[in-house]
């Protein structure tokens, strides 16, 4: 019997060996299954990380293109501004300048004789109107027009039954409009 239980204990022994070795064959292969699992995400897992930044890069080249652009843009926009600006004051200038000359002449060979400069004048002020109608510069404000409170300013006001309501009577200084913007209202004398 006691041959038979130690017997017995060695079997044991020999199966729980088996046992442990059967088990740890299946532990591997299931640590080996989970291993490929796990590289396999983790190589997603990159890929996907790859991609995202390859994204942002792109996004990141996108926005500063477009902030280069809009800074070109600002400092094309500011150029202009001063190239319009500019060639406005010479063109206004430039249309002006022959004004000047002639007023120049006028002085430089009246001799003092006051028909002659009165006689310059009168032509000198005669081309002022043609020059200011070609840079879009119009002249208002004239005796007989009803007042406009948008484009006139009222000065003086007459009690006179011989003139309309709101009428008029005199234009102490002349009123000029630069297409529908008014650059200096009319001073003007109206009736009641």
């Amino acid at each position: 019997m006691a041959e038979e239980k130690n017997m017995n204990k060695i079997d044991f022994e020999e199966t729980e060996e088996e046992i442990l070795a059967e088990e740890s064959k299946e532990t591997k292969k299931e640590k080996k299954s989970d291993s490929k699992k796990l590289r396999a995400e983790l190589e997603e897992a990159q890929q996907a990380l790859e991609a995202e930044k390859a994204r942002a890069d792109e996004t990141n080249d996108k926005y500063l293109r477009l902030a280069a652009e809009y800074d070109n843009f600002r400092k094309r926009t500011q150029t202009e501004r001063k190239n319009v600006y500019t060639e406005a004051v010479t063109e206004t200038l430039s249309g002006l300048l022959p004004i000047l000359d002639n007023l120049q002449y006028a002085a430089k060979y009246s001799g003092g004789d006051a028909e002659k400069v009165a006689a310059g004048l009168e032509m000198i002020l005669s081309k002022l109107p043609e020059t200011l109608e070609k840079m879009n510069i119009k002249a208002f404000g004239a005796a007989g027009e009803t007042f406009d409170p948008n484009i006139h300013n009222a000065i003086l006001h007459v009690e006179d039954e011989s003139f309309g309501e709101g009428e008029i009577v005199e234009v102490l200084q002349q009123g000029y409009m630069y297409g529908e913007r008014v650059l200096r209202y009319a001073m003007v004398k109206v009736a009641n």
